[in-house]
């Protein structure tokens, strides 16, 4: 961490930079990264906090080894993504915006994939499923259950 950090100026403007660097080297920002970026530059832990949470690319928990990524968009929608979303969540047990207690999963949703011919459609690690039906989406996430970890 300590390398990446003397990577950049020691100045306000290079607290967005680190934040993605840091989030795409690890997955998220950890309370211990947010400590060294706040000695780095100078600032407070709670100013990194209040312009990391400004904007939504930011996560500070850990995500799941897979992501899986449920579109929202205009076709998705009259298409059925809020029943797949509801099965989703049954079948791993989590709310949008969690991660399973295994650790293998995380859910979120997006407002489009660009992805809409195939609506309705998730995409688990940048892979595209589409033309969802809840048991199809059972299928594919038993799959990816058993798929190796990042």
């Amino acid at each position: 961490m300590r390398e990446m950090l003397d990577s950049y100026e020691k100045h306000r403007d290079s607290l967005v930079p680190i934040l993605q660097e840091v989030q795409d080297k690890f997955g998220y920002i950890s309370e211990s990264s947010v400590e060294g970026i706040a000695r780095h530059l100078d600032v407070s832990q709670s100013y990194i906090y209040g312009v990391a949470t400004f904007y939504t690319q930011f996560r500070f928990t850990r995500p799941g080894d897979h992501m899986v990524c449920l579109c929202r968009g205009t076709a998705c929608h009259v298409s059925g993504a809020d029943q797949i979303l509801e099965h989703v969540e049954r079948h791993l047990n989590i709310r949008e915006g969690e991660t399973t207690d295994d650790g293998n999963f995380s859910l979120e949703t997006v407002a489009c994939i660009g992805c809409c011919a195939l609506a309705p459609c998730m995409t688990i690690d940048q892979e595209v499923h589409g033309h969802l039906t809840p048991q199809k989406a059972t299928r594919i996430l038993k799959a990816g259950n058993k798929k190796e970890k990042k």
